[in-house]
């Protein structure tokens, strides 16, 4: 290897940390007990934190906290709270998810460094150029990506100085990250607030194909992957595992560790990942990253195939064998755990004692002793500091102990603790400057907390609460509306609404194409629709769609080509997939990339909604009406379900595939799997999202309430009559009350559970 790629690894708890320290990993990433996207592992309290930190560090191990969830407005003044002890941790970076998050960091926290946590979904070019923009130094790359995708981003991030990370081992979602809404829908539980329940792995009627976990994944291995991935010039190998214990997270970041040093020495492979099959796995497949997908990625078991795997490959038979072939397999386990507690007995994260000495006579300085010592109480490091004025005999105030004591008990905290005060050798009856003994006090500070300057408390200003966009002369009190379509049958829809119209660009584009190109000049009044995942030359084809319509205003769920708009001066809104659930995520929004208004997510409930804090002529809208979506992949659903004759995914399958099934769990809740041409396979929820309270609720706070009459992800319902829906949304948004028993009629299955529950 030409370069040091570095090997990132999970850790759950102190005790995964250590482990991935004696294996090898350059860096680890861990979460507090708040603000991050495991809450399911045990995670680290801030004391704990600190003392990893200086475990880590002295062996030359870096330390990324992730915060990589979506924060609520009253969720602010905690997470400012926690930023500012932060910034003092020495602490190597920080993976984020939510966009107000960067806003904050790169105000008032410059010094922690930011990187853009997978939940960002980054898979295009203009993605990255978006979180460089708003102050993100590296990216993870989505893990659906293929080894030419990986290497051409990391190339262009490397042009825009941005590092890349890959996932390269462990459990693999079937929903692209940050685009899975499933667990939400079905059970509350939002995988944007770290509460995945993995739906995905939920058991399911069988299906014609004979599945019984039709969405269950093997798990992701790049093992013998890792030439091609040095070739594409990755910075970051990363492991998965969060939720998974020291003993997988040793033996897989060991595997990982000699197979990279081996490889970096020598310029071959290891041949034997036998180590990576005796932990938790469910198989594993690397299809991904060949950008072959078949039906071959899918397992019909989302439990452990450790013992499976051992026995097959000892090709045992009888019950004898089979039998052994286990025993063996715990024998293995068991020397590998013996393995393990034998490296991490003598590493200990315990806080750091202080023993303060004070001396000095009248005339001369005070001298502060401060000798450092490791938890089992030897000594580490001692430091010397003097006053720069000599004591005096009092005049009118005597410096005395409790003063002194008072003064420096702020030491007591995260990474120390005070084991005792000597004032003995301190002179009685003595005076010195309050200022002088807050110098000394700054001093011995610094010199604890690694000679860097401790910064100061950052006093964040509350954020102003601005008026709507004014329409007109006058400021309009009452939202207007907005609809969705999707085909150019429902254009006629223009001829019976004054409402704005948008149109729903494919995630897919015949390349050279210039059908939505031609239909938005021909109908200047549709507004393009961008989709969230638009990758490779499908990315570049909605690019085209910008730069030849050169439309004055788009909705995008899509960073990337929010990105573009605002290199070319397009008025741009951010998309409701774009998960804003913050004041400062609307402020990254319009002061990094002008944008103008922004979509508030439906995953959050009224009183997480009516707090956030509008930006100076920006405008808010919000969703009364749309299919829910609960998640859509790269992989195929029909694969598993009602089968597919093509062995993997082709090129065409984008564009020509239209199919359409359901699949039931054993709870007996269906749900839609839909494929349009051009899209994605998506699964939505059998319920439509139907909200009038909020027009009640929140007239006063949006501009825009939307309904979506796609028919996308409809299922086997009857597809409403769109003009009767629009004239009843309208008498809804103008405050005819009447009109809500009606729409309730026309979309009897509907739901607005996440409105009433939020995040």
């Amino acid at each position: 290897m030409n370069k040091q790629i570095e090997l990132l690894a999970p850790g759950g708890d102190v005790e995964a940390i250590k482990g991935a320290i004696v294996a090898g990993a350059n860096a680890v990433y861990c979460g507090l007990d708040v603000f991050n996207a495991r809450n399911r592992a045990t995670n680290l309290s801030f004391d704990e934190l600190c003392g990893v930190l200086r475990l880590a560090h002295q062996h030359d191990c870096e330390v990324f906290l992730t915060l990589n969830v979506v924060i609520l407005e009253q969720e602010l003044p905690s997470l400012i709270k926690l930023l500012n002890k932060l910034v003092n941790s020495g602490l190597d970076g920080i993976i984020v998810q939510d966009l107000g998050t960067f806003n904050l960091v790169k105000k008032y926290f410059p010094s922690l460094d930011l990187h853009a946590s997978t939940q960002l979904t980054t898979h295009n070019e203009g993605q990255i150029q978006f979180l460089s923009k708003i102050g993100a130094s590296r990216v993870n790359l989505s893990r659906e990506l293929n080894l030419d995708e990986v290497k051409s981003l990391t190339r262009f991030a490397h042009d825009h100085d941005v590092l890349t990370e890959v996932f390269v081992h462990g459990s693999l979602c079937i929903a692209f990250s940050g685009q899975c809404y499933s667990s939400s829908v079905s059970v509350g539980n939002s995988g944007n607030r770290g509460r995945c329940s993995q739906a995905c792995r939920d058991e399911y009627e069988t299906t014609a194909t004979g599945n019984n976990f039709p969405l269950n994944l093997k798990d992701n291995s790049a093992y013998f992957d890792l030439p091609e991935l040095v070739n594409a010039g990755v910075d970051s190998l990363k492991i998965e595992g969060r939720i998974k214990g020291a003993h997988y997270v040793y033996t897989v970041v060991d595997s990982w560790r000699k197979q990279m040093d081996k490889f970096e020495q020598t310029g071959r492979l290891l041949e034997d990942d036998s180590n990576l099959h005796k932990v938790f796995n469910r198989d594993f497949t690397n299809s991904f990253l060949k950008g072959d997908l078949t039906k071959d990625m899918f397992i019909d078991n989302p439990r452990d195939h450790s013992v499976e795997h051992a026995v097959t490959k000892s090709q045992a038979v009888s019950i004898v064998h089979i039998h052994k072939a286990k025993q063996d397999l715990y024998e293995d386990k068991n020397k590998i755990g013996d393995e393990l507690a034998d490296k991490i007995k003598g590493l200990n994260i315990d806080k750091q004692q202080l023993n303060l000495v004070f001396s000095g006579q009248v005339g001369e300085p005070l001298v502060l002793t401060i000798q450092v010592k490791t938890a089992n109480g030897q000594d580490e490091t001692t430091h010397v500091i003097e006053s720069a004025e000599p004591l005096k005999n009092p005049t009118q105030s005597t410096l005395d102990t409790n003063a002194i004591k008072k003064r420096f008990k702020g030491f007591n905290k995260a990474r120390y603790t005070i084991e005792a005060i000597d004032f003995s050798r301190l002179a009685d009856n003595i005076s010195l400057p309050f200022k002088e003994l807050a110098r000394l006090k700054n001093k011995a500070a610094f010199l604890l907390n690694d000679s860097v300057e401790i910064l100061r408390d950052v006093d964040v200003p509350p954020l102003l609460n601005h008026p709507k966009v004014e329409e007109g002369s006058s400021i309009d009190k009452k939202p207007s509306m907005s609809i969705l379509i999707a085909d150019e049958k429902d254009l006629h829809l223009c001829e019976v609404t004054e409402a704005d119209i948008y149109f729903k660009l494919p995630e897919s584009f015949k390349k050279g194409c210039t059908k939505y190109i031609d239909l938005f000049l021909q109908n200047p009044r549709l507004i393009p629709w961008f989709p969230a995942v638009l990758i490779g030359k499908d990315y570049q084809e909605a690019v085209n769609v910008l730069k030849h319509v050169r439309p004055k205003r788009i909705v995008t769920n899509n960073t990337g080509i929010a990105y573009k708009a605002f290199e070319m001066g397009i008025d741009w809104v951010a998309g409701p997939f774009l998960n804003t659930t913050n004041s400062y995520a609307l402020l990254t929004l319009q002061e990094t990339l002008n944008c103008s208004g922004a979509f508030i997510s439906n995953e959050i409930n009224r009183m997480q909604i009516k707090n956030i804090a509008r930006p100076k002529n920006f405008k808010l809208l919000y969703s009364i009406y749309h299919p829910i979506l609960m998640m859509t992949s790269r992989q195929c659903f029909f694969q598993q379900t009602v089968g597919c004759k093509k062995p993997s995914i082709e090129d065409g399958c984008m564009l020509k595939c239209q199919k359409a099934t359901t699949i039931t769990n054993v709870k007996g809740v269906s749900f839609a799997i839909d494929k349009q041409k051009g899209g994605y396979p998506s699964i939505y929820n059998d319920e439509q999202f139907l909200n009038l309270d909020v027009v009640n609720d929140l007239a006063d706070l949006f501009d825009e309430f939307f309904i979506d009459l796609t028919n996308i992800g409809a299922g086997s319902k009857e597809e409403q009559n769109k003009r009767q829906l629009i004239d009843s949304f309208e008498q809804i948004i103008s405050g005819q009350k009447a009109a809500k028993q009606q729409l309730n009629q026309m979309v009897p299955v509907s739901t607005m559970a996440q409105y009433r529950q939020g995040l």
